[in-house]
């Protein structure tokens, strides 16, 4: 059966009243219980419903809206699985919000909440969640459909992967294989790793770390390249021990992940093996979490995990899209996600407020005429003091590039101009212009023509104002910092993105919690 509809009262009690007055802090509570069934009104929740196998048979599941407000409270509240049942029954601002004032059991299991969270991502439904409260906003406050003025900015996202060097990565990989089966043979987990290892002809990787099992000076060269031949014939016995067995699929997935390690980290071309100089793109630093990346924030600045991304709304405060991926990736490459959320939404672009790393993306190489880019555009190097790339003028109605000695060649954009050796030996401005005896080029970008806008824009005060919007975003990134925290709470990007996204639904209902009591108190005044 489906899960029927939930039509919790309106009006409080006088039990929720009295929960209610009571509440100084963590509003948001308070909040939720006076529009919960605005939020959750009964269109969205036949869109929740669909998730559900229709079935004649059993009980009609616990009501999605249910879980849906508990999943919002648990990323407000920041606890995990197991507290959020706990907390329907022992705290009662959670059974305000639930319509569950009393009870003495809890209106749902654990498994029912993990089931729900993984129908919402199946069906993307999060995303949705994110949507109704803008709707929510739209419909308490009266903003009408309109082009956003938004404002893009990412921040860093610790993984909750265990990040290990390339010894201990295939180590924990080739354990977790062996773990595996000793859970197949029935032996548990723990009390099995060692007598499989032992079956298997590799008792090292018993050892909780593989690096302390071999018990070499690491700082010794000729002690750690034997210590890598030392490991890879680990790899060989293990993985054909492994593939000997009754078959198990996530046994031989460990495996591949240590082999996957080697590839990335291991040069075996020459005639012993050694470990590679620098980093492989793309290397993985996590067993658990294949996703997770090494970044960069800055170039003293590391990190390892993901980046989360922001879109702020400039006229409302609230956030519409929010985007994750890994460490390493492009800051430009979340874009096309957050192009089909704001199509998927039917939301439009009327300005854009970035920083340099997004304007490689395709949100602004294939912009339309009605989107506005406000960006610090790349400056321009004079090396030696030689004539700039700003100081020759670009026609772009003609595609024509004219140097400050008149002298005009074609140009495409994407494209590199260079001036005739002739024409540069003659020119009486050479000296200030190149020394190469091949004559002057000049690079110009695929975008060419949006970077020589911005930086005659941003040479104006009513320019450099509108660069100064985009700290809005900052700010709405420390307010999505502060409930997700700096480390994931999940392994993977979608699991990832949907904990972005309901952190966004909370900071969203804040905005729209905290401008109602403003209207409030003007009022009353």
């Amino acid at each position: 059966m489906r899960p029927v509809v939930w039509r919790p009262p309106v009006e409080p009690s006088a039990a929720e009243q009295a929960v209610i007055k009571a509440v100084r802090r963590a509003r948001l509570f308070v909040f939720l219980r006076g529009h919960r069934h605005e939020l959750l009104d009964e269109e969205f929740q036949s869109e929740l419903a669909e998730t559900y196998v229709d079935s004649p048979k059993g009980q009609p599941p616990v009501s999605p809206a249910r879980l849906a407000l508990a999943t919002i409270l648990q990323a407000y509240t920041k606890v995990s699985d197991d507290e959020v049942i706990e907390a329907t029954v022992m705290d009662r601002r959670w059974q305000l919000v639930l319509d569950c004032m009393g009870a003495e059991e809890p209106p749902f299991s654990k498994g029912a909440l993990v089931g729900f969270r993984t129908r919402l991502i199946e069906s993307d439904l999060d995303r949705r969640l994110v949507e109704r409260t803008v709707e929510l906003a739209a419909a308490t406050k009266g903003f009408g459909a309109r082009a956003l003025r938004a404002a893009l900015d990412s921040s860093p996202l610790r993984g909750a992967g265990r990040v290990e060097d390339t010894f201990n990565l295939m180590g924990h990989a080739l354990r977790k294989a062996l773990g595996v089966i000793a859970v197949l043979q029935g032996r548990g987990q723990a009390a099995g790793i060692p007598v499989i290892a032992a079956q298997a002809g590799v008792p090292a990787l018993a050892a909780s770390s593989l690096k302390a099992a071999l018990d070499r000076d690491w700082d010794d060269p000729g002690a750690r390249d034997e210590a890598l031949a030392v490991v890879l014939g680990l790899l060989e016995t293990a993985g054909a021990f492994v593939a000997g067995q009754a078959g198990d699929e996530a046994a031989a997935a460990a495996v591949a992940v240590a082999r996957q390690v080697r590839d990335q980290d291991v040069d075996l071309s020459g005639p012993a093996p050694v470990l590679r100089r620098g980093v492989a793109r793309g290397r993985r630093i996590s067993v658990e979490d294949g996703e997770m990346r090494h970044g960069r924030k800055s170039r003293s600045v590391l990190f390892d995990g993901y980046k989360r991304h922001v879109l702020r709304d400039l006229d409302t405060g609230l956030v519409p899209v929010v985007g994750i991926t890994p460490a390493n990736a492009p800051e430009a490459s979340v874009t096309g996600g957050i192009t089909a959320d704001l199509e998927a939404a039917g939301w439009r672009l009327a300005e854009l407020h970035i920083d340099r790393a997004y304007l490689s993306s395709a949100l602004v190489r294939d912009r339309g005429p009605d989107l506005a880019v406000f960006c610090k555009a790349w400056r321009v190097r004079n090396t030696g003091g030689r004539f700039a790339k700003d100081q020759f003028s670009l026609d772009f109605a003609a595609g024509q590039l004219t140097c400050p000695a008149g002298a005009a060649m074609p140009f495409e954009p994407g494209k590199t101009v260079r001036f005739p050796k002739s024409t540069c030996a003659a020119c009486p401005l050479r000296a200030r212009c190149t020394t190469s005896s091949h004559g002057r080029s000049v690079a110009i970008h695929p975008d060419e023509a949006l970077l020589a806008e911005l930086r005659e824009r941003q040479h104006t005060p009513e320019g450099r104002a509108e660069l100064r919007k985009r700290v809005a975003v900052e700010h709405a990134l420390a307010h999505v910092g502060h409930w997700q925290g700096r480390r994931a709470r999940y392994l993977g990007t979608r699991k990832n993105l949907f904990d972005l996204r309901r952190v966004a639904v909370v900071h969203n209902l804040h905005v729209i919690a905290r401008q109602s009591a403003t209207d409030s108190y003007q009022l009353a005044a």
